[in-house]
């Protein structure tokens, strides 16, 4: 079957594929959510949800060092990767050995349904995954009655050097649909670097520190108390918050619209996602 991937790569893919090697945690997940999971030959480390379902899946090391050889070893019919999780090197070794290689290229929270639809099709699971992305779709139109103010928000990803969401992101374009204005957008790149000083200039009433990629905790606060001008700094404003909801694409958005909404607004749903 000769099919196209998100980024309008042909592909010629044995219809539906029984073994699929996946590179990308959030799709990992979701393809067992849709009860793909006996198909799934591999993953990466950083596949870690189901994680009972995945105690006895073989490991192919990480998202950006995938052990490409014993993926080849493995003759899967398909090879799951993202544009951003994965190396562009890596989908073309395997493809020039003869492996089919799907990348989607997740931008916005409104690209999943669309690009996991399209997966959905390949694997030969429309069926299984319609309610999922039907519920999502759903969820997508409540966050456009928006609040009138948004709140400048700052969602923090590394430290050392400090990084945050930008432009372009899957995590940017959630935390816009919940209510924030997402100030990393007015620093260069999609995920900006700078010294903390440069991020606390721009006066964020929220800051938010995810659990992943980088496991910031609660140690991490004293960074911040040099900075009581800041608005999210004198008013107890800076949280954790769980990375997984911010950053995995798929179906965890149903529950993120709510839960990020609320830790930006404890006063308004602010994305009216069903529980």
């Amino acid at each position: 079957m000769i099919v196209h991937d998100a980024l309008g790569r042909r592909l010629d893919v044995k219809h539906p594929p029984q073994r699929i090697v996946s590179l990308v945690p959030s799709l990992t997940e979701w393809l067992f959510t849709i009860g793909l999971g006996a198909r799934v030959v591999a993953v990466t480390d950083y596949c870690i949800e189901p994680a009972a379902a995945l105690a006895g899946v073989p490991r192919i090391r990480g998202t950006k060092n995938p052990d490409r050889a014993r993926i080849v070893a493995l003759q899967p019919d398909l090879v799951i990767a993202d544009q951003e999780e994965n190396r562009a090197r890596d989908v073309q070794a395997l493809t020039a050995a003869g492996i089919p290689v799907y990348v989607t290229a997740i931008r916005s929270v409104a690209d999943v349904p669309v690009q996991f639809e399209q997966l959905a099709a390949v694997l030969g699971a429309s069926d299984q995954a319609a309610p999922g992305l039907a519920a999502l779709r759903q969820a997508l139109k409540a966050t456009d009655r928006r609040p009138t103010r948004r709140i400048p928000t700052l969602t923090f990803i590394w430290r050392d050097p400090w990084m945050a969401v930008g432009a372009e992101t899957y995590a940017g374009d959630l935390l816009e649909r919940c209510g924030a204005e997402n100030l990393g957008r007015r620093l260069p790149g999609r995920y900006p670097r700078a010294p903390l000083e440069t991020f606390m200039r721009l006066q964020p009433e929220v800051i938010l520190l995810p659990d992943e990629p980088y496991a910031f905790s609660q140690r991490d606060f004293d960074a911040f108390e040099v900075y009581h001008d800041v608005p999210a700094v004198r008013d107890g404003r800076v949280l954790l918050c769980d990375g997984m909801a911010l950053t995995w694409p798929g179906l965890r958005a149903l529950a993120a619209l709510r839960d990020i909404a609320a830790l930006i607004d404890p006063d308004t749903r602010g994305c009216d996602a069903p529980d």
